[in-house]
């Protein structure tokens, strides 16, 4: 018995991957495929749906996913911690669906965010240097926010970040200044820079090819069948 899903933002790059994924897998069928501005109605024609539209959009769909019981799964840029925050109420309401938030469906890139909270406890400066092409509409990236939350959250006390209130120190997310670069000849890369006494750790990770997305889309597809709840980040697919 194969699953049905309605992906919204079909026709972008992200969008696009996924439908030609479904349309090879085995356990899943594709059911709708939406623009940002199709009608949402398309959607009750699936079991599930992908959302990886547009972040203006992002939250109608949602809304209305979840309000006619359908479990979701969101790889649309802009959901910091904080405004996932803001669909608790939605979720309480509707207990029977859920929700699984994806920032980066890269393994590599959740890999090496997962060892950047484990560096985090070991150092007080840190930085991120995030880099993607001139195509990526938000600043700073889904996946930089969410690293830098994970390594607020794991470190016990403030991140060393001086001269913080000067623009060119980047965007403060957790105490750690994030630096977003939008560039022609690049897919994406991460460095996270640690520093300490008299030496540097840096954890990088460069996206070289959209396939290194395919193995990410897929198993949070499936994690997204059955869901309940409202579950955030690939790692949690992952078990990591």
């Amino acid at each position: 018995m194969t699953t049905s899903v309605a992906v919204v933002g079909a026709t972008g790059k992200l969008g696009s991957q996924l439908c030609e994924l479904i349309r090879e897998s085995a356990d899943f069928t594709l059911a709708a495929e939406l623009r940002s501005t199709s009608d949402l109605s398309e959607i009750l024609a699936a079991d599930i749906v992908a959302d990886v539209s547009l972040p203006a959009v992002s939250k109608s769909v949602i809304e209305f996913s979840v309000t006619h019981g359908k479990n979701i799964l969101v790889g649309t840029s802009g959901w910091s911690r904080e405004r996932i925050a803001t669909l608790e109420p939605l979720f309480s309401a509707h207990p029977e669906v859920g929700a699984l938030f994806v920032p980066n469906f890269s393994l590599g890139s959740t890999v090496a965010a997962h060892v950047a909270t484990l560096v985090a406890a070991y150092f007080d400066s840190v930085e991120i240097v995030e880099t993607h092409g001139v195509t990526k509409i938000d600043s700073p990236s889904g996946t930089a926010v969410a690293t830098a939350e994970k390594i607020g959250a794991a470190r016990a006390g403030d991140v060393l970040a001086p001269h913080a209130e000067q623009r060119a120190r980047g965007e403060l997310i957790e105490g750690v200044p994030v630096h977003s670069l939008r560039m022609a000849g690049i897919v994406a890369k991460q460095d996270v820079i640690f520093g300490g006494v008299g030496e540097t750790v840096t954890i990088s990770h460069v996206t070289s090819s959209n396939q290194s997305y395919a193995a990410g889309l897929m198993a949070s597809l499936r994690k997204t069948v059955g869901l309940r709840g409202l579950v955030v980040g690939l790692d949690s697919v992952l078990n990591l």
